[in-house]
């Protein structure tokens, strides 16, 4: 099928993009001298940039399409890119990032949106669980983008010249993976004008409400990793900053392992029992990552990347068992997980500060425990059942 060719080259640059500057940030750490908590704050543009962009990012999907609104995203993204490496190749203010940093939150908010709402209605088309292969587009991207990026940081290559390429790349493949989407579907008549009972908002759901916070566990289990595993080897374990760069390309290849293999596990044992396990090896991975020399640290980051793995796709999946709200599910539930990237900076920042990084990357622990306590909530609806509408009032 070639819209899911299509899908997974759009999750895949979609990772390559974000991660490009993900294995960039000691460098420009180093060069505007940041402390951990400023470099926490600086970071914090991406994740309000994205709390921008989620709630609408549905409704964008829904009334352009999924193609559209990838476009919309990549075309604000890309740009806010290339800005942020302008603004450390000035080195005027570290505050010059923030329009930048801003702009690659709100594209990559819309642009997240709407590929995997692509990618449920071909998950469904298709009757079986595929979504986390999206996703292991996306790790794969990232994957790629760390190992280049170390080898640029060893190299002594700009950062403006680095990201100004990638953004080049990621606009082309872009624009030629949406011309080959599914087409919109139609819009359906509104539940009043068809006599079905009133859907009422996805924010007033409970069960959308708890697949959220699997979401935000999994999204900040893989974020923090994503914005400190670097920094917390180079500072903690007293490694160089390539090596550090390695030890977050260890993360990033077995969570996309994790996700490739996933798919057969969740089509055989199901959601829960699967997520269950998860969530205990992200915090087992967590612990060895924090408490383990340097060589048991890169183990850990092997199983932490493993735990980190299917929370962001199941929880889409099971937020769009019903294809007819799965635009406003999605939305919500998205949203919900990118507190974690709006939380998480500031958060690891401010304990940075205080317990050194490594230390502080023990908040993952307590997350995924709170992950495990709501993990049923993504269990698949039961055949027919369709949740969020309110029965019409008989008329006297």
């Amino acid at each position: 099928m070639r819209a899911r060719t299509a899908d997974l080259l759009v999750f895949a640059m979609s990772g390559f993009a974000l991660a490009s500057w993900m294995s960039r940030v000691p460098d420009v750490k180093d060069a505007l001298a940041l402390t951990p908590g400023r470099l926490g704050l600086l970071m914090l543009s991406i994740s309000v940039g994205s709390l921008i962009g989620l709630p609408v990012a549905g409704r964008v999907a829904h009334r352009f399409g999924a193609a559209g609104a990838v476009r919309l995203g990549s075309v604000l993204a890309m740009p806010g890119l290339m800005l942020a490496a302008l603004a450390v190749r000035l080195d005027i203010s570290p505050w010059l990032l923030i329009p930048g940093l801003l702009l690659v939150g709100l594209g990559n908010g819309v642009w997240d949106v709407a590929q995997n709402l692509e990618g449920t209605v071909i998950e469904q088309s298709l009757g079986r669980a595929i979504m986390p292969w999206f996703h292991a587009a996306f790790s794969g991207g990232t994957v790629l983008a760390a190992l280049i990026g170390a080898l640029l940081v060893h190299l002594h290559v700009a950062l403006w010249l680095h990201l100004g390429v990638v953004s080049i790349i990621a606009l082309v493949v872009v624009w030629w993976g949406t011309g080959q989407f599914l087409p919109a579907y139609e819009e359906p008549a509104s539940d009043q004008a068809a006599g079905r009972p009133v859907a009422r908002s996805a924010w007033l759901e409970p069960r959308t409400l708890l697949i959220g916070l699997v979401v935000l566990a999994a999204a900040f289990a893989e974020g923090t990793a994503n914005d400190w595993m670097a920094i917390a080897f180079v500072e903690g374990h007293d490694l160089s900053k390539s090596l550090g760069v390695v030890a977050l390309a260890v993360f990033l290849t077995f969570m996309t392992a994790g996700r490739i293999l996933g798919t057969g596990l969740l089509n055989r044992y199901g959601r829960v029992p699967v997520l269950r396990i998860l969530f205990g090896a992200a915090l087992i991975g967590c612990a060895l990552v924090v408490f383990g020399g340097s060589a048991v640290a890169f183990v850990g980051a092997a199983i932490w990347g493993v735990g980190a793995s299917l929370g962001f796709p199941v929880g889409m999946s099971a937020a769009s068992d019903d294809p007819a709200r799965a635009h406003a599910r999605l939305s919500v539930v998205a949203t919900i997980g990118y507190t974690a990237f709006l939380a998480g900076p500031p958060l690891l920042g401010f304990l940075g500060d205080h317990v050194g990084v490594l230390r502080a990357l023990l908040v993952v622990g307590v997350v995924s425990i709170l992950a495990l306590l709501v993990i049923p909530a993504a269990r698949p609806l039961p055949s027919g059942h369709v949740e969020g509408r309110i029965e019409p009032v008989p008329a006297d």
